[in-house]
């Protein structure tokens, strides 16, 4: 059983639940979330599988629960092996906003924890994903407002909070 830490909107650790009772519940808690860049700016995404939230459609290619007592760069370094099999790169930290919907019959109350990862190296998806795509800013911004349903939920989140796209 997955532990997680809930928190109170100062991000401050209140007490330990399981992930499925946060859910349940609609409980904050926390999410590591990465978007993948490229020595050429590109940015990678990933394509849910139909089992996934956002199942079938372009989503951060990194993203998963911070365990409780993990650290933020622990849980980033555990995420993107797990889902983009990346073992050599670089991060920054861009950010938080707290993100509470209901998918899938859960209650999602997440506070996003976002980082950009920084690498050349190709990806090795996991059974979350069925595919990935590279997009220049360019054409991202471009897809973004030409065909938003390509895009998840959670993922145009992302881009207005923290980018403006």
């Amino acid at each position: 059983m997955e532990m997680v830490d809930i928190i109170n909107q100062q991000n401050e650790v209140l007490y330990q639940t399981s992930k499925e009772e946060a859910h349940q519940k609609g409980l904050l808690h926390r999410c590591i979330i990465a978007e993948v860049i490229d020595s050429k700016g590109n940015w990678t995404l990933v394509k849910q599988a139909s089992d996934r939230q956002d199942a079938d459609q372009y989503v951060s290619p990194v993203g998963g629960h911070i365990k409780a007592g993990e650290s933020e760069t622990e849980a980033l370094a555990r995420e993107a092996l797990e889902e983009m099999g990346l073992t050599s790169f670089t991060s920054k930290y861009i950010g938080k906003a707290i993100l509470n919907r209901e998918v899938i019959g859960r209650k999602e109350n997440h506070l996003f924890i976002l980082y950009e990862i920084y690498t050349d190296q190709t990806p090795t998806l996991n059974h979350e994903s069925v595919a990935y795509e590279k997009f220049t800013v360019t054409q991202l911004k471009k897809e973004i407002k030409s065909n938003p349903s390509k895009f998840g939920q959670a993922f145009h989140f992302v881009m207005e909070k923290f980018y403006n796209y």
